[in-house]
C-alpha cells in the first residue's frame, strides 16, 4: 500500500496544466493500492457541490476509475475550498475528514491538517475563518444562487491577495507554539497552506510541509509503511 499526501493544488479551469498534473498523478498511482490524502485547497475556489463544469466532470470521471481500481481518496477542507462537502465526494466514494485528523502507519502516529489553523499570528484571517465557516453561515450560503457565490468567491480571492501584500511572512507562517501543541500527541505533523515545502525536525519529531502546485511541479509526500520515518522525503512531481 502507498500513502500519498498532497495539498494546495488550486485547480481551476484557468490553469489547465494543474488539472492535467492531477489527472496524471491519478494515473501514475492507479495500480499501487493508493490511499490519497488531499490536505486542503484542492480547488482554487469551491462555490458549492451543485457546481458543474466539463473540466470538473473529467476529474470526477478519473476519480471514479481511481476508486474502482481499489484506491481511496480522503479530503480535508482548506481556506479556498471549505464549502466542499460530501455531496461532491460521494460521486467517487471520497471521504471527508475532519479539519484535524490522525493517522497511524506502522508504529508512527501522524496528525493531518491543512495548516491555516497553525497560523495563529494572522489574527484577521482567524477571525474571518471563524465567521465564514460557522455552520449557520455555510447553510445560508448554500441556499444562495451560484452566480452570487461565484462573485463572493472572486471577492474573497481579491481580498486575500491584497492582504498578503501588506502582511509579513512571519505573520502568515505557522506559530511555533501552535506547532508544538499540534505535535504533543503525535510523531509527525503533515500540513500545507504556507506554500513553503520542507521537513522540519523538532525535538525528535517532524513537521512536514507539503508544496503548492506551481506551473510545472509540486512537492508531495509518499509514505511506504515498510520504511521507517527516518526515510521520509518530499518527492518532486512534475507535469
Amino acid at each position: 500500500m502507498t500513502y500519498l499526501f498532497i495539498s494546495d493544488l488550486h485547480l481551476s479551469p484557468d490553469h489547465p496544466r494543474l488539472v492535467r498534473g492531477f489527472l496524471d498523478l491519478l494515473r501514475a498511482y492507479q495500480d499501487q493500492n493508493t490511499q490519497l490524502y488531499i490536505l486542503g485547497d484542492w480547488f482554487n475556489a469551491w462555490i458549492g457541490d451543485d457546481y458543474t463544469a466539463p473540466w470538473l466532470d473529467e476529474i470526477v470521471s478519473a476519480l471514479k476509475q481511481f476508486n474502482a481500481a481499489g484506491n481511496q481518496l480522503y479530503f480535508q477542507v482548506g481556506n479556498r475550498d471549505f464549502a466542499l462537502h460530501e455531496v461532491f465526494l460521494q460521486q467517487f466514494n471520497g471521504q471527508l475528514l475532519p479539519e484535524i485528523d490522525t493517522l497511524t502507519i506502522g508504529q508512527t502516529r501522524y496528525r493531518l491538517e491543512h495548516g491555516d489553523a497553525l497560523c495563529t499570528d494572522d489574527v484577521s484571517y482567524q477571525r474571518f475563518k471563524k465567521v465564514i465557516r460557522h455552520p449557520l453561515v455555510l447553510r445560508l450560503l448554500r441556499k444562495t444562487p451560484l452566480s452570487f457565490r461565484s462573485k463572493l468567491a472572486n471577492g474573497f480571492r481579491k481580498q486575500s491577495r491584497a492582504s498578503k501584500e501588506v502582511k509579513s511572512y512571519e505573520v502568515m507562517d505557522v506559530n511555533p507554539a501552535a506547532v508544538t501543541q499540534a505535535l504533543a500527541e503525535v510523531d509527525v505533523l503533515i500540513h500545507g497552506h504556507t506554500h513553503r515545502p520542507a521537513i522540519h525536525e523538532l525535538n525528535g519529531k517532524k513537521r512536514i510541509v507539503l508544496g503548492d502546485w506551481r506551473a510545472h511541479e509540486a512537492l508531495i509526500l509518499e509514505i511506504d509503511p515498510e520504511q521507517p520515518t527516518t526515510h521520509l522525503q518530499l518527492k518532486r512531481w512534475t507535469y
